[in-house]
């Protein structure tokens, strides 16, 4: 066990924790909601520092970040516990794990561990990923500030419901954050037990702190494919950055969300439409591998700049982070 960052003592040996925007007021002996940090006569304790549940090296294509070291390899780490409880999570045996069992699952390691296997595997950045980094925080925070030292980049792979508070002490030693917007704020408190607002401010925040961003929505049939839900979604980005990246997923039927079928192709290809003609400057197909939505244009000449199928670079005829017919910048970050 390692003593959380982010909360306050209160009467009765009761806590507040404020590392993410449930603010959970926690009793003696009890966890919050992502059931992995739990009050311990009066201090508020981490059950998951540096006890992984899964350690794989991963393009970084899968996280999907697209305009970002394109066709390298991340060490991605994750621990078990999750602070929603999506009901179409599609890694729900490890996120909602600690909701259902006492015990907390994984190997124990070490930061320095974690680093010189991401520095021998030769991968450039390490993620923060499978289930939400924020719940292993201070785990994270270890990793990310000793890899920061040694030229490794770091990168989440989030739901966006990080405080402000614990926003500003990451970001020094974030590169990258893939945030799921996931709909509207009825979306997320049927689906997710969430509110939206925290997630908008999370996006808007990072990005300001200088974290390159890029948005995934998961597209549901019936709970958050109208034109209405769609187009909130694209207005905000657009009104945040309208250079991060928007990633479009196809849904498949898991966990309690089984009602559903998968999300047409062409639902998707609808979404991407409406983006790119509302202004965003680059949007993405994701779970379809070959339909053609994987690839990176110019917004400027529409050239074809970065040809992929599902993880893989079949081609990349970026010159410096331009494009070799009209010499636009392209956004991301590629070197």
């Amino acid at each position: 066990m390692k003593e959380a960052m982010f909360y306050e003592k209160l009467e009765k040996q009761k806590v507040r924790c404020f590392l993410c925007a449930h603010h959970c007021i926690i009793s003696e002996d009890r966890r919050g909601i992502c059931g992995v940090r739990e009050n311990r006569e009066g201090t508020l304790y981490s059950l998951v520092y540096g006890k992984l549940i899964s350690m794989n090296i991963d393009p970084i294509e899968k996280k999907p970040l697209f305009h970002f070291l394109p066709g390298s390899r991340s060490m991605s780490i994750a621990t078990a516990g999750c602070n929603f409880r999506c009901r179409h999570c599609q890694n729900s045996e490890i996120s909602q794990y600690p909701k259902r069992h006492a015990d907390i699952p994984g190997d124990i390691i070490s930061p320095e561990e974690v680093v010189s296997a991401a520095e021998r595997a030769g991968c450039r950045s390490i993620s923060y990923t499978y289930t939400e980094p924020t719940i292993f925080f201070e785990f994270a925070y270890d990793c990310a500030r000793l890899a920061h030292e040694r030229g490794i980049r770091n990168v989440f792979v989030s739901n966006g419901y990080t405080t402000p508070e614990a926003t500003k002490v990451i970001a020094p030693f974030l590169d990258a954050n893939n945030i799921d917007l996931k709909g509207s704020d009825e979306f997320y408190k049927k689906i997710c037990g969430a509110r939206q607002q925290p997630v908008l401010d999370t996006i808007k925040l990072m990005r300001e702190l200088g974290v390159w961003v890029e948005v995934t929505t998961l597209i549901i049939p019936a709970h958050n494919d109208s034109d209405e839900d769609l187009n909130g979604i694209i207005e905000f980005i657009k009104s945040a950055d309208p250079a991060i990246p928007w990633h479009v997923s196809q849904f498949y039927p898991t966990f309690e969300l089984l009602d559903q079928p998968r999300t047409p192709v062409q639902t998707l290809r609808r979404a991407r439409d409406m983006g790119l003609s509302k202004g965003l400057k680059y949007v993405y197909e994701g779970n379809v591998p070959g339909e053609g939505g994987e690839n990176t244009y110019c917004p400027s000449c529409r050239e074809l700049l970065i040809h992929r199928v599902g993880y893989q670079i079949l081609q990349n005829k970026m010159r410096d982070g331009k494009c070799p017919e009209c010499s636009a910048i392209i956004d991301g970050v590629w070197h």
